[in-house]
């Protein structure tokens, strides 16, 4: 089978892979601040990265320059076997990964009201890569599917059951990647994956997920990203009359700014980056990174419980794989339940951090969002042969 082309495509950006017929990756790079002062990184398998200036007034011009830089490199599209695509929400219709068809289309275009700040331009992608190569097998994957299989008690708000409100639920995100680490603990972790699997996805959007047998049962994000732990500008669980009372104060549209964009690590600390705040020093610094760490914890529980105990630990994202003071702040948290880690495995971002004896075990996953999409994409396309 010929290669993948795997794009994740934001407001002002689409990061881009490209994979083999195995799985490995041969190139990859982002178009950044389309519509403004636009680059256009990439990285060859040789890890050669080139940078340029370019002209990207809109996602076409961007998807146009992301395949003449991957036809440079020696892939023309016309050899590709399919893209895999990013799409953010799936809503309670499309719960696994699909190939790309007028009906997928329009489903992710009603999904849009439910995630209006990804969604268009996930969709964006799809139609621009539909129109510069309209023979290629294309297949969106969604950061909601993995959590479709929570139970019902889990994805129902307690509000009134009337057919309006059969959207306003639980659907949880980040699934691609929590897919892709319990793919790489099926591969790499001796035992395989633990029943019982605590998985926290820290990062600039920062979420925790618990897996049982291979599956999400509970998560903490909810309708929108914004619901469950502290992250870099969004705020997290919060009482809904608090909201009301902002919207009053403030109105609806600048509410939804300070909840999104100005609360979180920024609102707590004055900076939204982890590393910036460990550097920054000062009290209210110190205790974002504190509070980012308690409701760690404090959510942990919640997920342990829906899991009924625990047999596992793992960490992936950006501050996840990154940060030690973070991991262990949070699994100083955790003693209780005999999970004891390694500070040097720790300090060093090793694979596993458990300490000896301890009963719990612990790792640090990679974050494979790009390969995860690759696979699933390589999976569908041997269905539609």
């Amino acid at each position: 089978m010929g290669g993948i082309l795997v794009l994740n495509s934001g407001s002002s950006s689409i990061k881009f892979a490209v994979f083999d017929g195995h799985l490995e990756q041969i190139l990859s790079g982002s178009a950044t601040e389309i519509g403004g002062a636009s680059v256009l990184k990439f990285t060859s398998k040789d890890k050669i990265s080139k940078e340029t200036l370019v002209s990207l007034p809109n996602h076409s011009a961007a998807l146009s320059a992301i395949l003449e830089a991957v036809h440079n490199a020696g892939i023309d599209v016309t050899d590709l076997a399919g893209a895999g695509h990013r799409v953010v929400h799936g809503g309670a219709s499309l719960q696994a990964s699909i190939g790309v068809d007028a009906a997928v289309i329009k489903e992710i275009q009603r999904c849009s009201d439910l995630a209006p700040l990804h969604n268009p331009h996930n969709l964006a992608a799809i139609e621009a890569l539909g129109d510069l190569a309209p023979d290629l097998l294309q297949v969106a994957c969604f950061d909601t599917a993995f959590h479709a299989t929570n139970p019902e008690v889990a994805q129902r708000y307690a509000l009134p059951d009337s057919p309006e409100m059969k959207n306003f639920r639980r659907y949880g995100f980040h699934g691609i990647s929590y897919q892709g680490l319990v793919n790489t603990l099926a591969d790499r972790a001796p035992d395989g994956v633990p029943d019982r699997l605590l998985a926290l996805h820290l990062g600039n959007g920062a979420s925790l997920c618990a897996i049982k047998s291979g599956q999400s049962v509970a998560t903490t994000m909810g309708y929108s990203p914004l619901e469950g732990l502290t992250m870099g500008t969004r705020c997290g669980s919060i009482d809904g009359n608090l909201v009301l009372r902002l919207a009053e104060q403030f109105g609806v549209d600048e509410t939804s700014q300070i909840l999104n964009r100005k609360s979180g690590l920024l609102g707590l600390g004055g900076i939204s980056d982890m590393r910036a705040l460990h550097a920054f020093g000062t009290d209210a610094a110190q205790f974002a990174i504190n509070h980012f760490c308690y409701w760690a914890v404090r959510h942990a529980g919640s997920m342990i419980a829906a899991m009924g105990g625990l047999d596992g630990i793992a960490f992936t994202g950006g501050i996840g794989e990154n940060d030690a003071l973070v991991r262990q702040k949070i699994l100083s948290g955790l003693t209780w339940l005999d999970a004891d880690y390694d500070p040097e495995a720790n300090d060093n971002n090793a694979f596993r951090i458990d300490a000896a004896g301890s009963s719990i075990p612990i790792w640090i996953v990679e974050a494979e969002e790009e390969k995860t999409i690759a696979a699933e994409t390589q999976r569908l396309l041997k269905q539609f042969h």
